[in-house]
């Protein structure tokens, strides 16, 4: 038990030596990819300098670190039991009784470790750094107008309205808005008051709107009900639970908030109205990364461990290669569908690293036991 134990630390050590090695030099060409991009974008820009170019790139980084650690964990681990067999150290140890499965252990569960500690401590980072990138990124890169743009400008919201009794809900439809210094401003807005039955109570035509501390102060408002003559136009306030970052993070990509700051994100987003299928998608993304992890390591094992006399060992990596690219296609595929709301989001998220976990575990026993 003690030399399987220590086999089992000396394969984990050479395991996630080589991860960390592809997981840095990964990020660091994708990296390099990226800030050239960005110094392509940046020519017609003045206000856009080497520095702040290098900036965003760096600011970039942790988030893919954290989208090819799944990669990095194949090809890594590819690499490290491939030079194991070829130095005969794993035929050396399963001939000597101790199976696969024993010393892939460690290797598995040091995978596992790592994607729990992505999700947990590198994730808020990322998410950090991700949404600094894109703030700037918008301010000295893209002619638009920032989050609000992916919208077309338009904003739509549902919020709950404490001014009705029973508390109803205020539906706010703002055909034209803006973001300067920190203040949410929109024209041509249009409120629908109902009732705990939903049901139209009343509608207010404002000429224009801005969310303030806790509250809409709505100007030039009308106030019609059925089968009455609009009044005349005054200054109104309707209390609302919104705030200007949580608008601007609603029109934000998901993976700027948070891991634990989405569940409370997203109870957010369905009481005001917002879709939270992509933050959904996400949260059930970043739950799935260490399983996914240690599916990779599984599926590095069973395409890396064949012995080189029986040769077709390059068949073989290329297949573990072109095996990971599959459930890349395939997760990616599931995701498109999670967004578009054909799959649950906890379906399109662990589906494909369950079949891969399948597949590699079959893998794995056809190899280990014939």
């Amino acid at each position: 038990m003690l030399i399987a134990a220590t086999l089992s630390l000396y394969i984990a050590r050479v395991f996630m030596l080589s991860v960390a090695g592809m997981l840095a030099g990964l990020t660091g060409l994708i990296g390099l990819f990226d800030f050239i991009e960005l110094l392509r974008r940046s020519a017609s820009k003045p206000d856009a300098t080497f520095a702040i170019v290098g900036q965003i790139a760096a600011l970039r980084l942790p988030w893919i670190c954290m989208q090819i650690l799944p990669f990095a964990v194949l090809l890594g681990g590819i690499m490290a039991f491939w030079k194991l067999t070829r130095s005969s150290e794993l035929i050396v140890a399963r001939a000597s009784g101790v199976s696969a499965w024993q010393f892939l252990a460690a290797p598995l569960l040091c995978a596992v470790a790592a994607g729990t500690f992505a999700t947990a401590a590198v994730s808020p980072v990322s998410a950090v750094m991700r949404a600094r990138a894109e703030a700037m990124d918008n301010v000295y890169l893209r002619t638009g107008g920032g989050p609000l743009a992916l919208s077309g400008g338009q904003l739509w919201l549902r919020q709950a309205d404490a001014g009705l009794t029973p508390q109803g809900v205020a539906i706010l439809d703002a055909r034209v808005v803006s973001l300067h210094n920190g203040d949410l401003t929109a024209q041509d807005v249009s409120i629908f008051r109902l009732d705990a039955n939903d049901h139209l109570l009343e509608r207010v035509e404002a000429g224009r709107a801005r969310l303030g501390e806790g509250v809409w102060q709505l100007d030039e408002a009308r106030t019609i009900l059925p089968g009455r003559l609009p009044s005349p136009p005054r200054s109104l306030m309707l209390n609302t639970n919104m705030t200007v970052a949580r608008v601007q993070e609603s029109f934000a990509p998901p993976d700027t908030l948070s891991f634990w700051a989405l569940p409370g994100f997203i109870a957010l987003l369905d009481h005001s109205g917002f879709s939270s299928i992509r933050h959904r998608l996400q949260f059930q993304t970043l739950l799935a990364l260490p399983l996914l992890a240690g599916t990779m390591t599984l599926l590095a094992a069973g395409f890396s461990m064949r012995p080189s006399r029986r040769g077709g060992v390059a068949k073989m990596i290329a297949s573990g290669v072109a095996a990971g690219f599959a459930l890349f296609l395939v997760s990616k595929v599931a995701e498109e569908f999670g967004q578009s709301g054909a799959l649950p989001a906890v379906l399109a998220a662990w589906a494909p690293a369950a079949s891969g976990l399948m597949l590699s575990v079959a893998l794995l026993l056809h190899l280990e036991d014939g």
